[in-house]
């Protein structure tokens, strides 16, 4: 199991170029990167660039992934790039973009995701599964067919559309995309921070999802009130409540080779968990309440660590800033001694 990171989060990746990208994870002691989109190596899926940043990733000795875009029909609007490589045609320029990722740069594992957080936006309203215009079922309903669309050429090229547990969507509702269109073209790109924003446990969450995890989006978080509302906050990995041992093994065993990227971010975003709403509780007919204690028994955990001047509170976390590179580094390090400790075998080392 390597550990590499998100290409779209790690440092200086808004002036860097892929390569570049390629370059600092591997100066990091990182393993690989995974692009979140393959536009983020190519706007214009310029397959000469593209084949090159593959040979570049293997001279490197890293994993390289890629992505596609949202697979939610009543968020294409949110991705005029991918409608325009189409000439008009959402579809066909995702077709584009897979045939580009698979056939240039050897990508077939491919992130998909069902939503945008809606940055700005106040209370649940941040998650398209609130919209009132679009219910969740039909959002649902739509990708599902979108994604049966497009598998057809998933499958002629060879690709797996692997499915966020992005914070709109629970982990059984991704299970249940995966079963619907087929295992042979879908996946899941396992996000273990977020599952906690649906209620969801991440240990048993990676339990449901653990047979289709392709990729990763790792990280951990931390739990509590801000301005009176209950909800999650990222953390370092390690600094956080993740059993990450558990989760670990529970990836490992159903998949070896399973690469491990962290994806950073910053203390400041507090994202609403409304375990005790009826509103909220309503849209979440797969919640369980041996997943929702456990929920409690982390904030509980979390908070008494905090009192104990073992881990920072959610103020002294927010004051202390953001620095990218210390989290990747210091998440790596974590990662790597949990695999240690599971005698699991990991290539690289951590600066």
């Amino acid at each position: 199991m390597r550990v590499g990171v998100d290409g779209s989060k790690i440092p200086h990746e808004a002036t860097d170029t892929p390569f570049q990208i390629l370059d600092r994870a591997k100066n990091y002691g990182l393993e690989g990167v995974y692009f979140r989109t393959v536009l983020d190596v190519s706007p214009t899926l310029d397959r000469g660039l593209l084949a090159e940043v593959r040979q570049h990733a293997d001279d490197l000795g890293l994993y390289l992934q890629m992505g596609l875009a949202k697979v939610n029909p009543y968020a294409a609007a949110e991705a005029p790039a991918v409608r325009r490589l189409g000439d008009g045609d959402y579809t066909h320029g995702m077709i584009k973009m897979m045939e580009a990722s698979s056939q240039a740069a050897g990508v077939t594992d491919l992130w998909v995701a069902c939503a945008n957080y809606q940055k700005g936006l106040p209370g649940y309203y941040v998650f398209d599964r609130f919209r009132t215009d679009a219910p969740w079922t039909d959002q649902l309903a739509a990708i599902e067919k979108f994604l049966k669309l497009l598998a057809p050429a998933a499958r002629e090229h060879g690709v797996h559309m692997n499915i966020e547990t992005h914070e709109e969507i629970t982990s059984y509702e991704v299970v249940r995309l995966v079963e619907a269109v087929g295992p042979d073209v879908t996946g899941v790109t396992f996000d273990t921070a977020n599952v906690v924003v649906r209620g969801e446990d991440p240990v048993a969450a990676a339990k449901r999802v653990a047979p289709y995890t392709r990729a990763t989006h790792l990280r951990d978080f931390v739990l509590g009130e801000q301005d009176g509302v209950f909800g999650r906050v990222f953390a370092t990995i390690g600094q956080g409540v993740i059993d990450w041992d558990a989760v670990l093994k529970i990836l490992h065993d159903a998949n070896p080779d399973l690469p491990l990227s962290i994806e950073n971010a910053g203390p400041t975003l507090h994202l609403p968990i409304g375990l005790d709403d009826p509103t909220w509780t309503a849209l979440h007919p797969d919640l369980n309440s041996a997943e929702v204690a456990e929920i409690r028994r982390l904030a509980a955990d979390y908070a008494q660590k905090v009192d104990r001047g073992e881990l920072p509170s959610l103020q002294e976390m927010r004051e202390a800033g953001y620095d990218g590179e210390k989290m990747v580094l210091e998440s790596a390090v974590h990662l790597r001694g949990a695999l240690e400790r599971l005698g699991i075998a990991s290539v690289g080392s951590a600066l």
